[in-house]
């Protein structure tokens, strides 16, 4: 059980840490908001989670990259710059496939009622 407490504790520190995590939580709210209004189906559900969940999981391995670089490595480097932009570009990559999803999930119930 304290597995889940360090768990959730580390949950909280990306989240007041990084200004990303937060649009992050926008574009997941909006993501459920859109699919509850307009019922998506099951089987949509489960892209629209996997893409989620996605982008959630590459957040945090990057925050979690980029203490660890910290602390490792104080001062500058040009080596620890390229491996935190190297993460940091994974959940850039994240985020657009999970748009891409979004685009393809909701684009068919859009066009159905406009």
């Amino acid at each position: 059980m304290k597995s889940f407490s360090y768990a959730f504790e580390g949950l909280a520190f990306m989240m007041r840490t990084q200004h990303n995590a937060w649009i992050h939580a926008g574009a997941t709210l909006a993501a459920i908001a859109a699919g509850a209004v307009l019922q998506a189906r099951a089987e949509d559900w489960r892209w629209l989670v996997a893409a989620m969940s996605f982008v959630w999981v590459a957040e945090a391995v990057n925050t979690a990259f980029e203490h660890v670089c910290n602390v490792v490595s104080p001062q500058y480097s040009l080596e620890v710059k390229a491996a935190k932009d190297v993460a940091a570009g994974a959940v850039l990559l994240a985020s657009m496939g999970a748009a891409a999803i979004g685009l393809l999930v909701f684009t068919p119930y859009l066009a159905a009622h406009f």
